[in-house]
């Protein structure tokens, strides 16, 4: 039986260990991974094969190269903030028709996940940087920023598995214990650990945290920051 691809966007503040989450990738020299952050090196020894983005075309073919090489199990872009960030600098700012320029702005990132990324069989993960602002009932409202008409219903709704990298307080992660979840002797000695949070909790209902139902349960709600373990959870929940 063939593993079924997936799809899953890690959110999260910077230095909330979204990059750091892909440490335990397996097989990495079979992984792309598209760097738009200026080169920025990851916080760990790696073998993926890496890309320098410096244009926002540079991330077609890496698709394109993937669907041509049996020999690629997946993709990564780090970050999707940063590579329309990229496309707003080259393509909008100083257009000529910058209304003409904001509806291909949009017009790229649909393609994207529209042709790109629903046209292959490997699995895509995305990592973004959040924002977040107080709506009038003082709610804390965090999401992926985007710009133009894609603003209106946010670039998670494009995911159906969308987890917050957030670093938490051991004592906050009590009422948590699961299989997913791992306190480590050095958790332990600095009193918090780098975690993803997959369900939505009363203190965090203005964030974009997402998933199919029965995917994680009450006590999976934080688990390891892990890509590795959560592509496995998510690949045995769809098998």
């Amino acid at each position: 039986m063939s593993v079924p691809k997936q799809l899953v966007l890690v959110c999260g503040e910077s230095a909330a260990g979204k990059s750091a989450s892909l440490m335990n990738i397996q097989n990495q020299e079979r992984w792309l991974y598209g760097n738009t952050e200026s080169g920025k090196a990851l916080p760990f020894k790696n073998d993926f094969k890496k890309a320098i983005i410096t244009d926002p075309s540079q991330i077609h073919e890496m698709f394109h190269y993937a669907f041509e090489n049996p020999d690629v199990d997946g993709l990564i872009i780090d970050s999707i903030t940063f590579l329309m960030e990229m496309y707003e600098s080259q393509h909008v700012i100083g257009s000529k028709d910058t209304r003409e320029a904001w509806g291909y702005y949009a017009q790229y990132f649909k393609t994207l996940m529209q042709q790109y990324v629903a046209g292959t069989d490997k699995h895509v993960v995305m990592l973004a940087h959040t924002n977040s602002t107080q709506d009038a009932m003082m709610v804390d409202r965090v999401s992926v920023p985007i710009k133009g008409a894609l603003k209106n219903n946010g670039i998670e709704s494009y995911f159906s598995t969308v987890v917050s990298a957030k670093r938490m307080a051991l004592e906050d992660l009590k009422p948590y214990h699961s299989n997913l979840l791992n306190i480590t002797e050095t958790d332990e000695i600095l009193g918090f650990k780098y975690v993803f949070q997959t369900r939505l909790t009363k203190q965090t209902i203005g964030e974009r945290i997402r998933g199919p139902m029965s995917l994680f349960t009450k006590e999976q709600t934080f688990i390891d920051n892990d890509v590795a373990k959560l592509l496995e959870h998510m690949i045995r929940f769809y098998s």
